[in-house]
């Protein structure tokens, strides 16, 4: 089987509408044979190219309208891509918490990759490189809550953060952000101890943890 021939057999097995990049086509052929079956497709109205080096089978909606996919899409296959994590934001993480009423005005995502901006029409994803520790629980909603911590900082944290977060994740998660100590700077666990000395807060328990992939998609609504 030809490169072309196992690429297009690749993209006919993945979603319609689902962004991918050339490395999808790893050890298919050479990566100069890969970018010129790409080409070829493109021109010839197979896929179509949304930004450098991403690329999607076009899904006509309503009125004829090509629908981009989703940031999280974006983000998620950009960083598999790189072999990188990725979480949501913080501001986005707090305000899925109630923590805050602000709607960021971009679509941000933590990144361990490199920091980046992809546009996609009028509209840009923007990968931010951030420690790993930051994003040692990325993929998972544990995760989201430690992006919203970092990102409200020492002088916004409080024991009532963590009761709210608390009342919004469920059990396993939040076991596993208080089993996550040694994830955070000192200021933020000590606050965690606080809540954790509280009336307000449930006895630690054995809860079996379920194992969540890593992406950003999913968690908190």
């Amino acid at each position: 089987m030809s490169t072309s021939q196992a690429i297009r057999k690749r993209i006919g097995v993945s979603p319609v509408g689902a962004p991918f990049t050339p490395a999808l086509f790893a050890g298919l052929g050479s990566r100069a044979a890969i970018d010129q079956t790409l080409m070829r497709m493109t021109q010839a109205g197979e896929i179509e190219r949304i930004g450098h080096g991403l690329y999607m089978v076009p899904k006509v909606g309503k009125f004829g309208v090509k629908p981009l996919p989703a940031p999280e899409q974006i983000a998620q296959t950009v960083a598999q891509a790189d072999g990188a994590k990725i979480e949501i934001h913080g501001a986005e993480a707090a305000r899925r918490f109630g923590l805050t009423t602000q709607v960021p005005a971009q679509a941000v995502f933590y990144t361990t990759g490199s920091s980046r901006a992809i546009r996609l029409g009028k509209m840009i994803v923007r990968l931010q490189h951030v420690a790993p520790r930051k994003l040692a629980l990325a993929g998972r909603p544990a995760g989201q809550a430690l992006s919203a911590l970092w990102y409200l900082g020492r002088q916004h944290v409080t024991p009532n953060t963590f009761k709210q977060i608390e009342a919004k994740l469920p059990a396993a998660e939040f076991q596993v952000l208080r089993e996550s100590k040694s994830l955070m700077p000192v200021w933020m666990a000590e606050i965690l101890n606080r809540y954790e000395s509280s009336e307000h807060a449930q006895p630690l328990r054995s809860v079996p943890v379920r194992r969540v992939v890593s992406g950003a998609a999913g968690g908190v609504a």
